[in-house]
């Protein structure tokens, strides 16, 4: 059996950590194209000027136009080369981190995130859109990035919302990796060579995956709701720190070489429903994975622990929760039917999936988090 792991060459997190940036400019050059969003490098410029001045080093501004499309991949890697830039950077939230990956093309890559509200920053693929702003394709490189830095201080003072967030994106890991250990499925951890070149084949999780993956899920129950209350106040203290931790590391090496299942399908499939169009990756997930478990018939037991772990920190536990106040079976089968199209991830559950299975799972989710909550009030 082939098995495939996949992870940045280096990772680090700690207070201020982006004053050492020009540090890891330096071991690739002198000079950095920098991809951010205008108010992300205004929100650190202080942090970016010192860096610059303590390493002697050179950051060239993008002006990231704010979508990763083909179109300014190409605008900025031809800038890159224009001023012979030694790495890139991508700054702040997930479309200039994508950007950075696309430009970098898998080397020479330093990733900062400037909030932990997804688990992309170390993985070794982006999602592009067209200029508009519509999804365009997955791309995928050889390698993950080579330095994941991040800067505690910066991710205490973004809003908590995105925090949460993140969570509700890492929670799914474990039982998504779960699932594919079970079914034996391919993991995202063998596809570059595969999908790039057409060699080396597809591959399985590793043990060591689905471990970091419970770990994930063990942390959020742990200090959820302590790091929620430190990102209220705008404070570092350990629990946001392990919370970071697990949105970020634990959660990207989980779904990467642990495998993804029902829930981030089950996700794609609500994003036909208008409602949810302005709740975030993450709180979306964070449902989706009450209907994995009810799809997978787990034990009240774990079902009851996800929600009680939801409605603390303030994740979603139903529908109405994500801007779906009412679903007729109709609309929810509508939702199944994109949830199970043949290249979907909710094939890497260990039994047979229809779309009736996935409709009814999503209804039933969104009753018994109904009355979740309405036992809490």
């Amino acid at each position: 059996m082939r098995k495939a792991f996949i992870s940045p060459t280096k990772y680090v997190q700690g207070e201020d950590e982006l004053l050492n940036l020009g540090y890891f400019v330096k071991t690739f050059g002198d000079s950095a194209l920098l991809i951010a969003h205008p108010d992300d490098v205004k929100r650190v410029k202080e942090k970016l000027e010192s860096t610059i001045n303590k390493f002697q080093i050179t950051l060239v501004e993008g002006g990231f136009h704010g979508e990763c499309s083909r179109e300014e991949v190409q605008r900025l890697q031809e800038l890159a080369k224009e001023k012979s830039c030694s790495c890139t950077i991508g700054l702040g939230g997930g479309k200039a981190i994508d950007t950075a990956k696309c430009v970098a093309e898998g080397e020479a890559l330093i990733i900062v995130p400037t909030i932990a509200a997804t688990d992309a920053p170390t993985s070794h693929s982006a999602v592009m859109y067209t200029p508009e702003g519509e999804f365009d394709e997955y791309a995928y490189f050889n390698q993950s990035p080579s330095v994941v830095m991040i800067d505690t201080t910066v991710i205490a003072n973004a809003p908590t919302r995105f925090l949460v967030s993140g969570m509700g994106d890492a929670l799914s890991t474990y039982f998504e990796a779960r699932a594919t250990s079970r079914s034996y499925s391919n993991v995202n951890a063998g596809l570059p060579c595969g999908v790039r070149e057409g060699v080396c084949g597809a591959a399985k999780g590793t043990n060591t995956a689905l471990v970091l993956a419970k770990f994930c899920y063990d942390t959020l129950l742990k200090d959820g709701i302590q790091a929620k209350v430190a990102s209220d106040c705008n404070l570092v203290t350990p629990a946001l720190e392990n919370i970071i931790e697990a949105n970020i590391l634990l959660s990207g090496l989980g779904f990467e070489s642990g495998g993804l299942a029902a829930a981030h399908a089950i996700h794609n499939g609500l994003t036909s429903l208008e409602g949810t169009h302005h709740y975030y990756h993450g709180e979306k997930v964070a449902f989706s994975t009450i209907a994995q478990l009810v799809l997978e018939n787990a034990e009240q037991e774990e079902l009851n622990e996800v929600l009680a772990f939801c409605v603390s920190v303030g994740l979603p536990v139903c529908l109405a929760d994500i801007g779906v106040d009412s679903i007729s079976y109709e609309e929810a089968l509508t939702v199944a039917q994109k949830a199970c199209i043949p290249e979907e991830s909710i094939h890497s559950m260990p039994f047979p999936i229809t779309e009736e299975a996935v409709a009814a799972a999503i209804m039933v989710a969104d009753q018994l988090g109904r009355k979740f909550k309405q036992s809490k009030d």
